[in-house]
């Protein structure tokens, strides 16, 4: 009977590949006007806080979801569940 080998061992010669990850904090709509009157320092007001349910990509592809979370003065991402594979 062969042993079936822990994932860790599966994918360690893939374990250095680079991958971008996206979080999705919010979409906005604004008018065009709103939009040209953009500069630095403006702020785009989001609808989503601390806590707020948001969906964690890789490479465009689903992969998790996640809350919102507050670390000192930093924000972060804290994975709920995971996308089930279909």
């Amino acid at each position: 009977m062969s042993k079936e080998p822990k994932p860790n061992e599966e994918t360690a010669f893939c374990g250095d590949i680079v991958m971008g990850i996206s979080v999705d904090l919010d979409r906005v709509t604004m008018t065009l006007d709103q939009v040209l009157r953009l500069e630095p320092g403006s702020v785009i007001k989001m609808n989503r806080s601390a806590g707020d349910n948001i969906n964690i990509t890789v490479g465009g592809a689903p992969l998790a979801y996640g809350e919102i979370v507050i670390i000192e003065a930093t924000m972060g991402v804290r994975i709920t569940d995971f996308e089930p594979e279909e």
